[in-house]
C-alpha cells in the first residue's frame, strides 16, 4: 500500500501527457503574448503619468503602506538592491517555465490546469493598457522612487522612448506577481509535501522586489492577485480521489467544482 504521503504523479488513472509538440508551441505563444501584446497599447505617455498620479493618490487614500519605505530598506545596500533588480530580470520567465516543465513531467493534469489559468490571467492582463495605461512609479517624480535598475544595475529596460521591446507604460496588473503567485498556488496544490507552503516566499519576494525597485505600485499586485482569484474560480485544479479501499489507489478527476487539495 502506498504511503499518504507519496506524489500521485505515476498513479494509475492519471491523465495522460497533453502531446509535447502541441504544449511547446502553446506555451511559446503564452510567453509571446506576454512579451510582445503590451506593445500593441504603446504610447499615451501623458494618460499614463495622469493615471500614474491618480494610482498614488489613492494609494495615500487607502493608506496602504509606503512604497517609498521599501525602497529605502533596498537602498541600505548596493549589494541588496543589485540583487532586487537581477532577480526582477531573472527571475521570472525562468522560474514560471520551470514550473509548466515539472508539472508537464510530474504533474500532467494540473499541468493542463495551471497553464489555462496562466492563459485566461495574460490574456485578461493585455486588456487594462488600452484601457489604463499607467506609467510605473520610477517614472513618476511626486513618489520620490529612483530607478534603481538604472541606476544600481542591472536594468532590463531602455529609454521609454527607444524601447521598442516592451511597453512601459503598462504597470497595471503586474504579470510580474501573478504569475508567482500561480506558481506558489500551483505548487502548494499539486504536492503533498509539509513544506510546499514555502513556496509563498516566491510570490512574496517577488512583490518586495516589483515595489522596492519601482517597477510596480501595491495596487498593480492587488489587480493581479484579483485576476488570479477569478481565473480559479473558472478554472478548477484536478482532484485526487480514493479508489477501491485496500488497494491505496488514487486517480486524478480534472472537472471537480471546487479549489480543492490546496490543503492537503
Amino acid at each position: 500500500m502506498r504511503s499518504q504521503s507519496e506524489p500521485a504523479s505515476a498513479e494509475p488513472g492519471a491523465i495522460a501527457r497533453p502531446p509535447l509538440v502541441r504544449e511547446l508551441l502553446l506555451v511559446a505563444g503564452l510567453f509571446l503574448v506576454y512579451k510582445f501584446g503590451r506593445q500593441l497599447a504603446t504610447g499615451h505617455t501623458a494618460e499614463a503619468l495622469h493615471n500614474a498620479d491618480r494610482i498614488w493618490d489613492l494609494e495615500r487614500t487607502l493608506h496602504l503602506p509606503s512604497e517609498v519605505d521599501v525602497q529605502s530598506a533596498l537602498l541600505h545596500g548596493g549589494t541588496l538592491v543589485h540583487l532586487a533588480n537581477t532577480y526582477y530580470a531573472t527571475v521570472h520567465f525562468p522560474a514560471t517555465l520551470a514550473f509548466l516543465i515539472w508539472l508537464y513531467l510530474k504533474r500532467p493534469a494540473h499541468y493542463v490546469w495551471a497553464r489555462r489559468v496562466l492563459a485566461l490571467v495574460t490574456a485578461a492582463a493585455l486588456v487594462l493598457p488600452f484601457t489604463f495605461p499607467l506609467a510605473p512609479p520610477r517614472m513618476l517624480a511626486a513618489t520620490g522612487l529612483i530607478d534603481t535598475a538604472r541606476v544600481y544595475g542591472p536594468s532590463v529596460y531602455g529609454p521609454p522612448s527607444s524601447d521598442h521591446l516592451s511597453n512601459q507604460f503598462a504597470a497595471m496588473p503586474s504579470l510580474h506577481f501573478g504569475w508567482a503567485l500561480m506558481v506558489a498556488i500551483g505548487l502548494i496544490v499539486a504536492t503533498r509535501s509539509r513544506l510546499r507552503w514555502l513556496w509563498l516566499l516566491h510570490p512574496a519576494i517577488t512583490l518586495l522586489v516589483i515595489v522596492g525597485t519601482a517597477n510596480h505600485y501595491w495596487l498593480d499586485a492587488i489587480v493581479a492577485t484579483a485576476m488570479l482569484a477569478a481565473a480559479l474560480a473558472l478554472i478548477h485544479p484536478p482532484h485526487r480521489t480514493a479508489s477501491t479501499a485496500g488497494r491505496g489507489t488514487r486517480h486524478l478527476v480534472s472537472d471537480e467544482p471546487a479549489l480543492v487539495g490546496a490543503g492537503r
